[in-house]
């Protein structure tokens, strides 16, 4: 390799050591040495022609050049890791390993059991489950498929709706019985609700269905999906959540005739992965999946 070639090695010490702040961290978390850490760091700058990091008590800090080229590195990462999911997956039958993206309370509360029959039904199939709010880019495969609650808007994606997800005001019956049961929207007012700490273009729509709230009617407050649901489930107050998960859970639906929101479910896959019998068994896994978990009776109204 000539002496100005950037290899992966290099641009992967690169990341370690903005993510964890110093040569030593790098090297714990890649497995190598932190001299070999050291000689990555500066061979990549030798390459690049550039300062990357500067010395401080705290550690090693990057550059505006280091800030700057993070992305495309970051990309370097998600390219290399799709290139062995690729590697893996040669030979015959459904083989290697499918990355998955979806939000937090669909990957914890609702893929589950989806991917345990995925698995069952192809036991040679590895599964990496990405959980995040944050709409991964399958254009940089960033992950092979994604679970969105939007329409995705780009023609290279092949893209399935499975359905709509009912959302609802739920609360514990104990909570309820003592705290008493709200009649109309009005009421909630006099009630703990649990909901967002940080401004988000969700909470933005559902003021249109919740006039006046806004975050100071929370008073009990995460930008955690999993948290706000947590504390549904501890009978802390009254939040939203999907109406099967609380069906599910034993709560108690409020105001289904007042409130009624839903969001649309997207099973995606970049349509470069469309003839991979991996990720083809994952996309018709999912859809099927999904759409049952859709399709479940919600049960009969409650008040």
């Amino acid at each position: 390799m000539a002496k100005d070639d950037i290899g992966w090695d290099l641009v992967r010490t690169f990341l370690g050591v903005l993510s964890e702040g110093s040569l030593s961290g790098a090297a714990r978390a890649l497995a190598i040495t932190q001299p070999t850490a050291g000689r990555h760091v500066a061979a990549l700058e030798q390459a690049l022609g550039v300062p990357l990091f500067t010395r401080s008590p705290g550690g090693l800090l990057p550059t505006e050049a280091a800030l700057a080229l993070r992305g495309h590195a970051e990309s370097m990462r998600s390219t290399a890791a799709a290139l062995r999911r690729a590697a893996e997956s040669q030979g015959e039958g459904v083989r290697g390993t499918v990355r998955i993206s979806a939000s937090e309370i669909v990957g914890v509360e609702v893929l589950p059991p989806i991917v345990a029959e995925l698995r069952r039904a192809h036991p040679e199939l590895k599964v990496e489950l990405v959980l995040t709010n944050r709409v991964q880019d399958l254009l940089k495969q960033e992950a092979d498929l994604a679970v969105r609650m939007t329409q995705p808007r780009q023609d290279v994606l092949v893209a399935r709706k499975v359905g709509e997800i009912a959302l609802g005001l739920h609360a514990r019956p104990d909570y309820l019985a003592r705290c008493g049961t709200p009649k109309k929207l009005e009421d909630l007012a006099q009630h703990t609700l649990v909901g967002f700490d940080t401004e988000t273009p969700f909470l933005r729509a559902a003021r249109r269905q919740l006039p006046g709230i806004s975050r100071e009617s929370f008073a009990l407050r995460s930008d955690n999906d999993l948290a706000q649901l947590a504390l549904v489930r501890a009978g802390a107050g009254i939040g939203l959540c999907q109406v099967a998960l609380g069906k599910r859970d034993g709560l108690v639906r409020l105001l289904p005739r007042q409130l009624q929101m839903k969001l649309e479910t997207w099973v995606v896959m970049h349509e470069d992965l469309r003839s991979s019998p991996r990720c083809r068994a994952a996309f018709d896994a999912l859809v099927e999946g999904l759409r049952r978990y859709i399709a479940a009776p919600a049960g009969p109204p409650q008040p």
